[in-house]
């Protein structure tokens, strides 16, 4: 049996029928690596905006930035313009 499936595998890898498996299934690996990486990367900046957003209503609690300074600053680098 172990040796009817080695002579299969060696004339499926003769054949060069392989290859484009191969390369679809090594394209299915990169996509979804790309779409792992993607989604841990808008996790953190998610999670650095909404601190950076507590930080700033903690300064504007004390006093010690002016509200419309720290609205002006949570939407600096913003692709959106949100001012109109």
């Amino acid at each position: 049996m172990n040796v009817l499936a080695d002579s299969c595998l060696t004339e499926f890898l003769r054949s060069g029928e392989f290859i484009p498996i191969l390369a679809i299934g090594g394209a299915f690996v990169v996509a979804i690596i790309g779409i792992i990486f993607g989604s841990i990367k808008a996790m953190v900046v998610a999670r650095a905006r909404e601190e950076t957003k507590r930080e700033l209503g903690a300064y504007v609690a004390e006093g010690s930035i002016d509200a419309d300074k720290a609205i002006a600053l949570a939407n600096a680098g913003s692709k959106v313009n949100r001012h109109g």
